[in-house]
């Protein structure tokens, strides 16, 4: 597993409690490129240790970058399937305007997840329609987590083609990611280390290959660079190539993915 204490720069935010804002940055590519059915085979060799909750007890930011070549696992109703973790979006607090736990909202009973331990998941249902999946980060009362955007689907894709009504992309974006999955309400406050869903260490994503840049769909705090990707991956969501010079995408009108 990799260290809990090699896990790339101190990311901190726009009104964090830990200091100034994270610099946007697009890094520069290195030869080649990244393909559908080879990206990983250039990276560091896969860890399939499952992740503790110390990796989640850590700023949200960290976490979201951290994720990127994780796996993700469930074995829902004995079906199982696996993907890699290719992009992730951050919500760091209180202090978000974006965040479902914004000061302005406190805590509810749909995002009383978020309050808890790191480490657990918080799933909650998108236009009353798409399941969405996030990881808890953060100590326990401070409500921050991140959004699973996209994976790279790895087995179990049949399943995941049943799932989706044979409808591609699979899992690019968080609606898909959480159909091809079969996330659904009751997997509310589950935790990683145990089944049926559970996320593994997977392969380290060099810095070259990681994108950085504003959220998506979101009306608050669009601009704030908390959304991580792997470069040029088919399966990443919106544009994952767009320049950090252009304005944020405006947020989804609901419909069938």
């Amino acid at each position: 597993m990799r260290p809990l204490h090699d896990c790339g720069p101190s990311l901190t935010l726009p009104g964090s409690r830990r200091g100034g804002p994270v610099e946007p940055r697009e890094p520069g590519s290195r030869s080649g490129s990244v393909t559908p059915w080879a990206w990983r085979s250039s990276f560091s060799g896969e860890d399939s240790s499952i992740l503790p909750p110390e990796f989640f007890l850590r700023e949200t930011a960290t976490v979201a970058r951290e994720l990127l070549g994780c796996r993700l696992r469930t074995a829902v109703g004995g079906q199982v399937s696996e993907g890699v973790i290719v992009e992730t979006e951050g919500y760091v607090g209180p202090h978000d305007p974006a965040s479902h736990a914004a000061a302005r909202i406190g805590m509810t009973r749909r995002n009383s997840a978020m309050f808890g331990s790191p480490g657990q998941a918080y799933v909650y249902r998108s236009y009353g329609i798409h399941w969405c999946l996030n990881v808890v980060t953060e100590e326990v009362g401070f409500p921050a987590a991140v959004l699973l955007r996209a994976l790279d689907p790895l087995s179990g894709v049949e399943v995941m083609e049943r799932r989706r009504g044979g409808r591609m992309p699979l899992c690019s974006g968080p609606g898909r990611l959480g159909q091809a999955m079969g996330i659904q309400g009751d997997l509310n406050g589950h935790r990683f280390t145990d089944e049926p869903m559970t996320i593994s260490a997977g392969w380290r994503v060099p810095e070259t290959e990681v994108g950085v840049s504003g959220r998506i769909g979101i009306r608050h705090a669009a601009e704030w660079p908390l959304r991580f990707f792997v470069r040029r991956h088919p399966e990443v969501s919106g544009s994952g190539a767009r320049s950090l010079e252009e304005p944020p995408m405006a947020g989804p009108a609901p419909k069938a993915l």
